[in-house]
């Protein structure tokens, strides 16, 4: 079973609402930390790269020459090589960029929206609706998040959209889970109790009492969760479960690249280091924004 990091579960709720104090406070530790600045800057530079990919990319991704294959990196016209149907590595690389940020952002604020409502629903109802809840959770919870979005992907087919609707399904447990928890704990706060008592419904209850204390603790649990998409994502076109050729793909880029490990090792490990970097920078930025947000450090 996938363990819910403690990371997701140190924030204390506060007994009032967050204002915009509370956020601007987060925005200034955010700022101090310069590991997750440089980390977002580069997420940022990603995503820029991925959105003008065709005034980045020197040739065409799709483009073959048998002529041209498996050229080791500094080859003139072709700085990192070429694959192994002789297509320009770097334009490759870059054209990836827009399908592995799809695969591995989108599933994540899906997720985060729908597993939101789910916990936040079942920690505020409790009791009997609440068990009813998270033991259907807990049926998707208890499979191992690989296994499961493999699962899914195979059931549904291969392809961009069902591979997203796989992780999305992934994540959605595992959000659910931790706003339930949160919700439970603010749900029994003196200020909750007040409003209650004052005849406030269940609704105005949750859209202005809980709302603004528990989305935080789990938007930064989300986001910890997009380098996991990341590798799930590449994983699911690595087994030909997610984009399917000619297209670019660091998952796929890699399936394909595989039998040229030991004749051009540097090459075929290139996109590997891409999903790495990417999800490497949005673990660094997802922990400095915890830390931002955690008032008692």
């Amino acid at each position: 079973m996938d363990a819910v990091p403690s990371s997701a579960l140190v924030f204390a709720p506060p007994a009032i609402v967050r204002s915009a104090g509370f956020w601007s406070g987060v925005f200034h530790r955010l700022r101090r930390d310069p590991i997750a600045v440089i980390a977002l800057g580069l997420i940022l530079i990603l995503i820029l790269v991925a959105l003008f990919a065709p005034y980045l990319a020197p040739y065409d991704p799709t483009k073959a020459s048998i002529i041209r294959r498996l050229k080791p990196i500094g080859t003139p016209g072709y700085i990192l090589g070429t694959d192994e149907l002789g297509r320009d590595i770097l334009s490759r690389l870059i054209y990836g960029a827009r399908l592995s940020l799809v695969m591995g952002v989108i599933p994540v604020p899906v997720a985060f929206v729908i597993g939101s409502a789910i916990g936040i629903i079942a920690g505020y109802a409790g009791g009997i609706a609440n068990s009813l809840i998270m033991r259907t959770i807990d049926v998707f919870y208890a499979f191992p998040s690989v296994l499961l979005a493999v699962a899914l992907s195979g059931a549904l087919g291969s392809g961009l959209t069902n591979a997203l609707v796989s992780l999305t399904v992934v994540f959605i447990p595992q959000i659910a889970r931790v706003a339930e928890s949160i919700t439970t704990q603010v749900r029994n706060l003196d200020y909750v109790d007040a409003a209650r008592a004052s005849g406030a419904g269940p609704l105005t209850i949750i859209t202005f009492h809980i709302l603004g204390n528990v989305l935080g603790p789990i938007f930064v649990f989300a986001t910890s969760l997009i380098s996991v998409s990341m590798i799930l994502a590449s994983g699911l076109s690595f087994l030909g479960l997610g984009v399917r050729p000619p297209d670019a793909e660091w998952g796929l880029m890699l399936n394909t690249l595989r039998t040229a490990i030991y004749t051009n090792p540097y090459v075929a490990a290139l996109p590997g280091v891409m999903i790495f970097f990417t999800s490497i920078c949005f673990n660094l930025f997802s922990d400095g924004l915890r830390k931002a947000m955690d008032v008692k450090s």
